[in-house]
């Protein structure tokens, strides 16, 4: 797939509007359909996508069909692709493959399976909804494809995503939900109980959350994520969330334990583990052997991130990784910027020479 496709996207949400953004930026043709109408015109009028009034007339023609939908759906929705569009490679975005592989598998004809490749973007928002799509969702990232599909089809697809912007990775279905699970709907689940356990003491320190910080306001942004979605997500991956939530709670017990003992010595070494493992996580390859995080205080402001990324850029600094931390009061905010350590003194000296005061905290 290098040259123009016509693209059916399925479920013109925040992901499937993103697609559709990113096909049209490579030259592609697309098409989508909802069941919601609304969503489907608000996505057009966002995406520049054909709206078509109904499934048949969206995959009518279609080379290439992404099923976009919440889990549920997809089996079918992936089936009824295969058939009404015999041309096509057909795929989908579901965050839970091994379960959607096999529902696939059970309904659908044999002869049609070389066309399917299980697949799923490494991208999105705790936002929903085509209003928050962009084609810059999908710029670099991780899209997971089935290792065991049909080679034409899946390396056809492959090179369709790196046309529109993303790096297709090859996995094996289970070995993609337990790693999911550990680094994606396992933060989910912090994120909401921490929010809810907050919320619920709210009710005896009406106080408590008018003193949430920045690393409060961090650790919970994802509960702020579709509560039906994300039901549909851990449900789909039962056994593997189970097991990492196991994990996670002997992680917590512990340190509670530590904590508990007094161990100070203890309690260090975990948090300098976890820092070390943190900081090699914000850093791309080529600059794992040390990174280093600045800390700008920021007026909150128009134009300030960009006199911020002007000012690296005129030193020459590139940016691995880049936070902003609003504060509740309003007025000011925080960028936190990781940059390669070998790099931190050009960019605190060129920093400071705008006036700004950064604080390296690594």
């Amino acid at each position: 797939m290098t040259s123009a496709e016509r693209v059916a996207v399925v479920g013109t949400g925040l992901i499937g509007t993103s697609i559709a953004m990113a096909a049209a930026r490579a030259g592609d043709a697309v098409r989508g359909f909802d069941v919601d109408a609304d969503v489907l015109s608000r996505s057009a009028e966002r995406s520049g996508l054909t709206p078509a009034p109904t499934i048949q007339r969206c995959l009518s023609g279609a080379t290439l069909v992404l099923v976009c939908t919440p889990i549920p759906s997809v089996p079918a929705l992936v089936g009824e692709a295969l058939r009404l569009a015999p041309d096509a490679i057909v795929s989908d975005v579901a965050s839970v493959k091994s379960h959607v592989k096999l529902e696939v598998q059970r309904t659908v004809e044999p002869s049609s399976l070389d066309r399917y490749v299980g697949g799923h973007p490494m991208g999105g928002s705790e936002r929903s909804g085509p209003d928050h799509a962009s084609a810059s969702v999908l710029d670099g990232v991780v899209w997971v494809l089935d290792e065991t599909a049909a080679p034409g089809s899946l390396e056809r697809l492959e090179a369709w995503i790196e046309r529109i912007g993303a790096r297709p990775v090859r996995l094996a279905v289970d070995r993609h939900d337990r790693l999911v699970a550990m680094v994606s709907h396992l933060p989910q689940v912090a994120s909401t109980a921490l929010m809810g356990l907050a919320a619920d003491e709210e009710a005896g320190e009406p106080e408590i959350l008018l003193l949430a910080a920045g690393g409060f306001r961090d650790l919970t942004r994802l509960a702020a994520s579709n509560p039906h979605l994300w039901s549909d997500i851990l449900l789909a991956n039962r056994d593997a969330i189970v097991r990492a939530l196991d994990l996670y709670v002997e992680r917590l017990g512990g340190l509670r334990d530590l904590v508990a003992a007094e161990d100070a010595s203890q309690v260090e070494r975990a948090f300098a583990r976890s820092k070390e493992a943190r900081l090699s996580l914000a850093a791309k390859p080529q600059v794992k052997a040390g990174v280093a995080v600045l800390q700008v205080p920021v007026p909150d402001r128009p134009g300030v991130l960009a006199e911020v990324t002007a000012t690296m850029s005129e030193a020459g600094v590139n940016i691995e990784d880049l936070q902003i931390v609003h504060s509740p009061e309003g007025g000011l905010g925080t960028v936190h910027l990781t940059v390669a350590a070998g790099a931190a003194q050009d960019a605190e000296r060129a920093l400071r020479e705008r006036w700004f005061e950064p604080l390296r905290l690594a």
